[in-house]
């Protein structure tokens, strides 16, 4: 066939197709992960992706943020407040953010490592037991048999 055949054509589709399903719901795009090989591109690639509004839109999506950050705010509004009382405005707020961003990344990091501990049990018991259901299941008709005979 010839690029100039009106039959065929790759890039639209036929008229007697129907279109493709549309999504019920927007979703948030999730980016594969891509390298070119070099580091500066990557990292330019990277900072285009960034949209401050959407993160921000969809923290509550992230496991341990809510907690976290709350935590943080917390004993960052405590200590800035306490130090407030004794040292310059300036010197307070430096300790508050400290404070907040010591306490937030901290009790982030644990709730990651307790996720993390909580999915590795789920995965050994859903291992587990279909092994069991099997081993029950072999016993329960081991003893039928004894009973019948």
């Amino acid at each position: 066939m010839s690029s100039a055949d009106p039959q065929r054509s790759d890039n639209a589709a036929s008229p007697d197709s129907p279109p493709p399903p549309k999504p019920s719901s927007p979703k948030r795009v999730v980016y594969q992960v891509e390298t070119t090989g070099n580091y500066w591109t990557d990292v330019k690639e990277a900072v285009k992706r960034i949209s401050v509004r959407d993160d921000l839109s969809h923290i509550n999506e992230i496991p341990c943020a809510r907690n976290s950050l709350l935590s943080g705010i917390a004993s960052g509004v405590g200590v800035g407040i306490i130090r407030g009382m004794s040292t310059s405005v300036f010197a307070a707020s430096n300790w508050a953010v400290g404070t907040f961003m010591l306490i937030s990344l901290g009790t982030w990091t644990i709730c990651q490592k307790n996720l993390e501990e909580e999915r590795r049990r789920i995965q050994q018991v859903m291992e587990v037991m279909p092994k069991q259901l099997a081993k029950s299941n072999k016993s329960s008709e081991s003893s039928t048999e004894q009973k019948s005979t």
